[in-house]
């Protein structure tokens, strides 16, 4: 399996990867919101080429993760997601990889913090902590129990506020 990032190659796969890993049996027909999410952020100025990876096999996207630009007040940082990795993969390493790989890409370019909506217990095992312990709140009071967020290396605790996520985000 190769990590890199995404080439303009890569999109039927990065959008079927989104559009079955996120799939919702009870509605088959409707496309996942985190489908459209990825094309209308990859649109807008919150995009960072350079944190949309990949994870591919024999020519095949298994699985796709990005990050886009985020504030905590005038501190930029970085929002995670979505992270996706087609069914068939899933609990195989592939998002481990691609979120090993995500993170120590935003550290060597120097972003100080990220943020998701995730599971609190899944996420904890990459360095993530609720978002309360670093004095940010999430744009929504009742994510609060799972909005967490990952200091690194540039992380100054002084940012401190409402995480604020790319319009994009908000438009769900």
């Amino acid at each position: 399996m190769l990590i890199r990032r995404e080439l303009a190659a890569d999109l039927t796969g990065i959008r079927r990867v989104h559009a079955e890993a996120f799939a919702d049996a009870a509605k088959p027909q409707t496309l996942p919101v985190e489908v459209g999410l990825v094309d209308t952020l990859r649109a807008s100025a919150a995009w960072l080429p350079e944190l949309s990876l990949v994870a591919e096999r024999d020519g095949e996207v298994l699985g796709h993760v990005v990050c886009s630009r985020a504030h905590v007040g005038d501190a930029p940082v970085l929002a995670l997601g979505p992270l996706g990795v087609l069914p068939d993969a899933q609990r195989t390493g592939v998002g481990s990889a691609l979120m090993h790989a995500v993170l120590g890409a935003a550290d060597a370019l120097g972003e100080p913090l990220v943020g998701l909506l995730g599971h609190p217990d899944y996420y904890p095992r990459f360095g993530f902590e609720p978002a309360a312990k670093h004095g940010i709140t999430p744009p929504v009071p009742e994510w609060a129990p799972h909005f967490q967020v990952r200091a690194l290396t540039a992380h100054d605790a002084s940012a401190r506020g409402e995480f604020v996520y790319a319009a994009p985000f908000l438009e769900l």
